[in-house]
């Protein structure tokens, strides 16, 4: 049983692989100084690129666990979120209001996933 973790810190690992499942820590925008739209987008990028690294994609997700500073954001952010989930792909989701790290903050994603078959 082999657990593998990437990019690890004394706090964290950005990716952790154990038994073909790929779990990547939370992920937030590229610049916080953006809208909901641009963050999300930014954010969603650096999933797909985490992913890459894992042998992994959005197409093996499964489970997103989306945490939103303000309800108010939802749809737009949904509208993002639906654009960039390939159809019939969807994985399981939650989506929760939360206080973030960073009060400029918008939005954050946690996600697990498949590992792709050779």
């Amino acid at each position: 049983m082999t657990i593998t973790r990437q990019h690890t810190n004394q706090r964290m690992s950005r990716i952790v692989t154990h038994n073909n499942t790929v779990y990547l820590c939370g992920q937030v925008c590229e610049d916080a100084s953006k809208g909901i739209t641009e963050q999300t987008q930014t954010m969603l990028a650096k999933v797909d690129d985490l992913l890459a690294q894992a042998n992994s994609d959005k197409y093996h997700l499964l489970s997103a666990t989306v945490y939103i500073s303000d309800m108010q954001y939802f749809a737009q952010m949904n509208a993002v979120w639906d654009a960039w989930v390939p159809e019939g792909h969807a994985p399981a989701r939650a989506c929760v209001q939360a206080a973030m790290a960073r009060p400029e903050l918008l939005v954050e994603v946690s996600v697990i996933a498949a590992v792709k078959e050779s």
